[in-house]
């Protein structure tokens, strides 16, 4: 089955290459689109040369974005971008390697008998590094309260790093997916969840990223918390939905 990983950028400049390469080394028919939001350190354009140089054999894709639109409409985007070319696996990873590539291989191979894998940091054998007391407690404070809000078992609701089935995209209907931010993890989980979907968590180890800074503000966090309230009122609707 063809493979795309979608990759949204800003101000990535820094670890982008490196990722890329590592990502390629790994998975050599992988294919990689970068959704970049006109980062102002020139990510994108350094990505159009590396395109224009045929680096990757032709593997290296990019879609330029007018600026910060959100981390879910640059997925959403993407996603459909890549379904329309024919892509029937799509994974959502981060720039900043703290997604490591080396994950990708039993990635792909435990969604050979499933629908969505989740690359979990809190399930055994997985965990973080190099993190402070408050972040371990926002994070997992997160994916506890989406967990409980939204009445599943899944452990790791607010992960980026995670692999779907483009027919399972098609039944989530992508248009309607309310989540911009970084709710829009919590929110593909749980439209999987409504659909009764084969989810497997697989552990992983999630360090903090090395270059450039992070993207977590408080508006995004009180975004998550509002949107999670509202899917959960919105349950039998979203499910209806679906079905539709």
């Amino acid at each position: 089955m063809q493979k795309l990983i979608v990759i949204p950028t800003y101000n990535e400049k820094d670890n982008i290459l490196n990722l890329l390469e590592q990502i390629f080394k790994i998975v050599p028919d992988i294919h990689i689109l970068i959704v970049d939001d006109a980062s102002p350190d020139g990510t994108g354009q350094f990505i159009d040369n590396i395109i224009e140089k045929n680096t990757f054999s032709n593997r290296l894709h990019i879609m330029h974005r007018s600026g910060k639109l959100g981390l879910g409409s640059a997925y959403i985007q993407g996603f459909t971008w890549g379904m329309e070319q024919g892509f029937e696996i799509l994974t959502s990873m981060d720039a900043d390697f703290s997604h490591k590539p080396e994950y990708l291989p039993q990635i792909f191979e435990t969604m050979k008998t499933h629908d969505l894998v989740i690359a979990s940091r809190y399930v055994k054998g997985g965990g973080v590094e190099d993190w402070g007391l408050f972040r371990r407690i926002l994070s997992f404070g997160g994916s506890l309260y989406a967990r409980i809000a939204l009445l599943s078992n899944i452990h790791d609701f607010t992960g980026g790093f995670n692999c779907y089935h483009a027919q399972f995209l098609k039944k989530i209907k992508l248009s309607q997916v309310q989540s911009k931010g970084y709710c829009f993890q919590i929110e593909m989980k749980f439209r999987h969840v409504l659909l009764n979907a084969k989810i497997k968590e697989i552990p992983i180890i999630f360090p903090d990223r090395k270059l450039g800074a992070s993207k977590m503000s408080g508006n995004i966090i009180q975004e998550a918390v509002i949107n999670v309230l509202k899917l959960s009122l919105l349950r039998n609707k979203i499910k209806k939905q679906m079905a539709n």
